[in-house]
C-alpha cells in the first residue's frame, strides 16, 4: 500500500515521508562553508528549519566526512552543572551518534568510553579535547561537529569553558589537529549567545564569542520554493490548483517562515478539506481557503505563539517596541547596536527592510495585534464594549457589512471621545479602529496592514473575513490635495486586489467638518468614506 506524503510541523521533515521545500541549494552552500573549514553557528527563530537543515546536512555531507552531529537537548541540565558529568555526557552523545559507522578507530572509541564510563576523578575538559585532537589527526577522512539546540545549555561556567576550547583549537588547528568544521545551531547566535549568561567578567565576555564567521545562506522559503512543494502535492493527489498563485499567497501571509508556511498547506490539507464548506480536497487550495486556514492558525495555540507571546511577558522593553510599530506608525531605523532590536530580529518577530524594523510577516502581525487588543483593560474599554454589545448585526448571510461596521464606529467614537485633542487622534484613532473591529470579526475573520502605508498619516487595514476582502483606509485629514491623493492611492490598491469597494476612514480635526458616512463612485469603483 502505498503511504501519501503529509506536510509536517513536528521535529524535522523527512524527505520520504514529508512535502517540503528543496533545500539543496541551501545544502551546497552551507557544504561549501565546511570546505572552508569555516566555524559558524545557524541561529534562527524558533521552529525555522534549523534541526531539518541539520539533519539533511550530515546526510550531505557523509560521503566526505565523517560528520559527528549532536544534539544538546539529549543533554540533562544537571550535566551541565559539573565538568566531570558533562565530558561524561558528551563522550557518551559522541559514541551513540556513532554507533555502527566508520569513521572512530578502536583506540579512539575506547578513549571516549573510558571519558563516558570511567574514573570521575581522571575526567576533565581538557584531556577530552586532547583526545579528539588524536582523533582528528587519525581519521582519514576530516571531522565535522555539529551541535543542536545548543541554546539550551543554560547559564553555567562549564558550558563557557567548553566554547573557549573550541575556540582555542580551532585558532590553533596549524598545530593542534581539531574538527575541519564546527557548527552550532540554535536561536541564539554564538556572538549573542552571552544574552543567556550572567557573565561578570570582560574575558568571559569576549573569549568564547568571536570568531564564528557569517551564515547568510537564506533559510526562508520564496514563493518558488512553495511552488515547488504545492506541485508535487498536486501531482500526488490529482488535483487541479493554480499553483503559482497559491505558492504567492502563502507567501505574502508568511513571508517564507518555514512553520507558518508547512501548517497553513498542512490546515488546508487536513482540516480545511472535509469541513462541511469544503468536502473534498479538489475542493480546496483556492484564496477563500486560505483565508480559512489563516483564520485556523490565527486562533489556534502551538509552541511558536507561545513562545512568541512569552519573550513580550519577559522583556518589557521588547513589548514597547512592538507595541509602537503596530499602533503609532512609528519608523524604528535599525540599529545593530540597540539589544531590543536586536533581540527582535533573533526571535523572529522581526525583519530589517531598506534600514527600517518591520514586523516579519502578516501572521505575526495579526496574532500580536490580538494579543495587544485582548487584554482585560482593552476589553473594559467603551468602544470595544460598544462594538461587542453590537456584534450580531454587522454579518448578513455570512457577509460582513463594512459600510455598518464604518457608520456604528462613527457613532460611538463621536459620542465618547468627540470633545479630545487632536494628539489623541493621531496617536489612538487607528488603534480604536482596530480595537471596535475586533470583537466584530473574532472567531471568523482577521486583519493586517498594508506594510507600505504604515505611517503616522496613513494605514491601509485589510480585512478577511468569510472568504472577502475588504480595504480600509484610516487618515489623519491634512487637506483637500492630499485627501485627493489618498482617494487615488485607496483606488490602485483596489485595483491591485480586484475589488469595486472600498473604505475610507478620516479623522478630520477641523471644527467645520461634517461627521458621518457618504459613498460616491471613482472611476467605476464605488467609495465608502466615513469621517470623525
Amino acid at each position: 500500500m502505498t503511504v501519501r506524503k503529509r506536510f509536517n510541523v513536528s521535529a524535522d521533515c523527512k524527505q520520504e515521508l514529508h512535502y517540503m521545500v528543496d533545500i539543496s541549494g541551501r545544502l551546497e552552500q552551507i557544504k561549501a562553508m565546511v570546505d572552508a573549514g569555516e566555524y559558524f553557528t545557524i541561529n534562527r527563530a524558533r521552529q525555522y528549519g534549523k534541526t531539518t537543515t541539520l539533519k539533511a546536512l550530515e546526510r550531505f555531507l557523509k560521503d566526505d566526512y565523517v560528520v559527528v552531529s549532536l544534539d544538546f537537548q539529549m543533554i540533562s541540565y544537571a550535566d551541565f552543572e559539573r565538568e566531570e558529568s558533562f565530558v561524561q555526557a558528551f563522550s557518551r552523545e559522541i559514541l551513540d551518534t556513532l554507533d555502527g559507522k566508520e569513521g572512530i578507530s578502536e583506540e579512539i572509541k575506547e578513549g571516549l568510553e573510558t571519558f563516558a564510563d570511567g574514573e570521575i576523578s581522571a575526567i576533565t575538559l581538557s584531556r577530552l579535547f586532547r583526545w579528539l585532537s588524536k582523533w582528528c589527526r587519525q581519521s582519514v577522512k576530516k571531522i565535522v561537529l555539529m551541535i543542536d539546540e545548543v541554546g539550551s545549555a543554560s547559564n553555567n561556567q562549564v558550558f563557557l569553558d567548553f566554547l573557549a576550547l573550541l575556540r582555542g583549537y580551532y585558532i590553533n588547528r596549524d598545530r593542534k589537529p581539531t574538527f575541519q568544521s564546527v557548527i552550532l545551531a540554535g536561536v541564539y547566535d554564538i556572538r549573542n549567545l552571552k544574552r543567556k549568561f550572567a557573565v561578570d567578567s570582560e574575558s568571559k565576555m569576549n573569549s568564547p564569542w568571536n570568531i564564528a564567521a557569517d551564515f547568510l545562506v537564506e533559510m526562508s522559503f520564496s514563493a518558488s520554493d512553495i511552488e515547488g512543494m504545492l506541485f508535487e502535492y498536486e501531482s500526488d493527489y490529482e488535483i487541479n490548483m493554480n499553483v503559482s498563485e497559491m505558492s504567492r499567497l502563502i507567501y505574502d501571509y508568511t513571508k517564507g517562515y518555514p512553520f507558518l508556511v508547512s501548517r497553513l498547506c498542512k490546515l488546508m490539507d487536513e482540516n480545511v478539506a472535509g469541513s462541511r464548506m469544503f468536502p473534498d480536497k479538489s475542493d480546496v487550495w483556492t484564496k477563500k481557503d486560505l483565508l480559512e486556514a489563516v483564520n485556523m492558525l490565527l486562533h489556534e495555540k502551538n509552541t511558536l505563539f507561545d513562545s512568541m507571546i512569552g519573550k513580550l511577558e519577559a522583556y518589557p522593553e521588547l513589548k514597547a517596541m512592538i507595541h509602537s510599530l503596530l499602533f503609532l506608525g512609528q519608523s524604528i531605523v535599525y540599529n545593530p547596536d540597540d539589544d531590543m532590536i536586536g533581540m527582535a530580529v533573533m526571535f523572529g518577530f522581526v525583519k530589517i527592510d531598506s534600514g527600517f524594523v518591520r514586523i516579519a510577516n502578516r501572521i505575526f502581525e495579526t496574532r500580536l495585534y490580538n494579543y495587544f487588543l485582548t487584554t482585560p483593560q482593552v476589553q473594559r474599554s467603551g468602544i470595544y464594549l460598544a462594538a461587542t454589545k453590537d456584534k450580531n448585526q454587522f454579518v448578513e448571510n455570512g457577509s460582513l457589512n463594512m459600510r455598518l461596521v464604518l457608520e456604528k464606529f462613527v457613532r460611538y467614537f463621536d459620542n465618547l471621545y468627540g470633545d479630545q485633542g487632536q494628539s489623541f487622534y493621531e496617536e489612538d484613532g487607528r488603534r480604536y479602529f482596530l480595537l471596535f473591529l475586533r470583537p466584530i470579526i473574532n472567531g471568523s475573520g482577521n486583519y493586517y496592514i498594508e506594510a507600505r502605508t504604515r505611517n503616522r498619516e496613513r494605514t491601509d487595514v485589510i480585512v478577511d473575513y468569510g472568504g472577502e476582502q475588504f480595504i480600509v483606509e484610516l487618515k489623519v485629514w491634512r487637506g483637500n490635495a492630499y485627501h485627493e491623493r489618498g482617494e487615488k492611492q485607496l483606488l490602485d490598491y483596489l485595483e491591485h486586489y480586484h475589488l469595486d469597494k472600498g473604505y475610507m476612514l478620516s479623522f478630520n480635526f477641523n471644527k467645520q467638518k461634517e461627521i458621518g458616512v457618504k459613498e460616491m463612485n471613482l472611476n467605476g469603483r464605488i467609495l465608502i468614506e466615513a469621517v470623525v
